[in-house]
């Protein structure tokens, strides 16, 4: 993508998103939240860029933790633990703070993000990630679900491991410093452009600790603190 619209046009990059996802759902699928992406340092340094972006996460992209991811469903598969967020109102007026976010929030849970990309061998730029809906594939959703004055995000420990070994480490300070401040910037930035986020909707909040790539037949499995675990298979 960025030989036909650069590697740093915002406004264009999202506009290929958009147009994208607009097919998608012409197709028959629906929106059901936000990802967040390239929250982590680790994860900027492993693409080349420094900023994070946003993407949508559909209804056919869903799973359960303990599924079998098929592994042709994304391409070039990586994972990452994150911490997802329910959405009880909606974003749309007010300051949008780290206050107005955390009354919003329904519940908290452990997430696996699988990662993909159509860009080969993941050389991407910015404007080819965000293009590609911030290279958005699939999602499992662990099975707990704490209120926030039962676990703080900013303080939780992740540990990753494929197969039994442990292969990516981190906590919530690595997601943008605070997961809550993740999500505050994406509110800001959806409400901007004119799609404010929802009550019902899942949020992503980014990577707490770099993404690792998976292969057919691995079971990932993150362990967050306060939240527990979350695991998922791929088929072969």
């Amino acid at each position: 993508m960025r030989d036909l619209i650069g590697s740093d046009d915002i406004v264009a990059a999202y506009a290929v998103q958009r147009r994208l996802a607009a097919e998608r759902v012409a197709a028959g699928a629906s929106v059901v939240g936000r990802k967040i992406g390239l929250t982590s340092e680790a994860v900027q340094r492993q693409l080349g860029v420094d900023r994070p972006d946003f993407g949508l996460l559909f209804d056919d992209m869903a799973y359960d933790g303990g599924d079998t991811v098929p592994y042709d469903a994304v391409l070039q598969p990586r994972v990452e633990a994150e911490i997802a967020f329910a959405l009880k109102e909606d974003l749309a007026g007010g300051p949008l703070d780290a206050a107005q976010i955390r009354a919003a929030i329904d519940y908290a849970s452990p997430a696996l993000e699988v990662c993909g990309s159509r860009i080969q061998d993941w050389d991407i730029t910015f404007g080819d990630t965000v293009a590609d809906n911030a290279s958005a594939g699939a999602f499992v959703l662990g099975p707990l679900r704490k209120k926030l004055d039962q676990v703080e995000p900013r303080s939780v420990d992740m540990q990753m491991a494929i197969n039994g070994n442990v292969v990516s480490t981190g906590n919530g300070a690595a997601c943008l410093g605070d997961p809550i401040d993740a999500v505050v910037w994406l509110a800001r930035q959806a409400r901007e452009l004119g799609e404010p986020l929802r009550a019902g909707q899942v949020i992503l909040s980014g990577a707490l600790g770099p993404m690792r790539p998976v292969g057919p037949g691995d079971r990932v499995t993150a362990t967050i603190t306060g939240l527990g675990k979350v695991s998922v298979t791929f088929g072969q």
